[in-house]
């Protein structure tokens, strides 16, 4: 069943049973990876949002709804800002398949090639962003993992550089898209696992567009959205992926004339260029944001965490994404509904390659 395609006063009537209140409406939100429905109720002050899984929730790295609904269980009480569980749903449901419900988070998001919300457009509103966001990373990575234990997957730096290579591998084999840079980087991470980490709770997909700002015309975390890719381990993976996102002024353009020529149907250079660039975070240039450094030093002094071998884990963010890219451009050709990936795809290997080479630093 398509996941536009349920009937809306059949869902109403069984979340109002499950629920235990008049539900008077219900609006898809989004309809991705996950189909994410607004509950209102007659009761006003009252409202839940549903999260259904549509691709990937058996695939490694993904929790499925139980483990998410157990996550945010024990997110409670800590001082990072996330919805609470409310109730969960199983395959026998309108939707036939297991749904999350979770307290709904006011707040508005700021999407992958987003400027901020007009009211925080001004240098004092972007220093704001720069530091909640990363004071929210920092609270999150030093929050007690006992709790999450057997709740979440705990990966070593070594089987995480396996895991995603192999996603890499798997998915390129599928889609016959061979990126240049690709195996050159792999072999270098393999060659570049740190000896020694840390374990910390960490979201799996902590970026800009998975946190709620709430404000007037200085911004506030109003929560963190999206646990579905919780995991155990190496918190500084996750501050590389953040700056991953994350443009100073004076970054080097990645050679896009490469991929231009590889690609001469699609207006290529444009797209990979400046703001347009694949993960970047547009409003990080403008006045006022913090440098990535100084988000470094933020968070090491939040957390006591240093943040020692950056090149490694920037470059693995950069390989991630592709991955996950090239995985969701995979699934995409399956169904008979790609877009066109494999420039951006192509791009984020080039930006790992200038990290490896010292061209793009902290």
């Amino acid at each position: 069943m398509n996941s536009r395609e349920f009937d809306d006063a059949a869902l109403r009537s069984e979340l109002s049973e499950t629920l235990d209140q008049n539900v008077v409406d219900v609006t898809v939100l989004h309809d991705g990876l996950n189909l994410s429905v607004s509950i209102d109720t007659a009761a006003e002050e009252d409202a839940y949002v549903l999260r259904k899984p549509n691709r990937f929730r058996d695939s490694d790295g993904f929790l499925d709804v139980r483990q998410e609904y157990r996550v945010l269980e024990r997110l409670r009480g800590t001082p990072v800002p996330a919805p609470e569980p409310v109730a969960l749903g199983d395959e026998n449901s309108v939707l036939a398949d297991p749904f999350l419900i979770t307290t709904h988070v006011d707040g508005e998001a700021v999407p992958l090639g987003s400027l901020l919300p007009e009211r925080f457009q001004h240098s004092a509103a972007r220093q704001q962003v720069g530091n909640i966001v990363v004071d929210t990373l920092a609270d999150l990575h030093t929050v007690d993992t006992e709790p999450f234990e057997g709740v979440c997957g705990r990966n070593s730096l070594r089987d995480q550089v396996e895991e995603v290579i192999d996603r890499m591998e798997t998915a390129t084999e599928a889609t016959g898209h061979d990126p240049p840079a690709v195996w050159g980087v792999a072999e270098w991470l393999r060659d570049n696992v740190p000896t020694e980490s840390k374990t910390a709770v960490c979201h799996g997909d902590f970026r800009p567009g998975n946190i709620l700002f709430v404000g007037d015309d200085q911004p506030h975390v109003g929560g963190v959205i999206d646990w579905e890719t919780t995991w155990l381990g190496d918190p500084r993976t996750e501050l590389g992926y953040l700056l991953l996102r994350w443009r100073d002024e004076g970054d080097p353009t990645p050679p896009v004339e490469e991929i231009a020529a590889r690609h001469p149907d699609k207006d290529v250079v444009d797209e990979l260029t400046g703001d347009d660039a694949p993960a970047v975070a547009p409003y990080t240039t403008k006045p006022g944001s913090p440098t990535r450094q100084e988000l470094v030093e933020r968070y090491e002094a939040a957390t006591g965490i240093d943040f020692e071998h950056d090149q490694f884990y920037r470059t693995l963010a950069a390989f991630d994404l592709a991955a996950i890219w090239e995985d969701i451009y995979r699934d995409q050709l399956e169904s008979g509904s790609a877009g066109e990936w494999e420039p951006n795809i192509e791009y984020l290997l080039l930006v790992a390659e200038s990290i490896v080479r010292g061209e793009y630093t902290l």
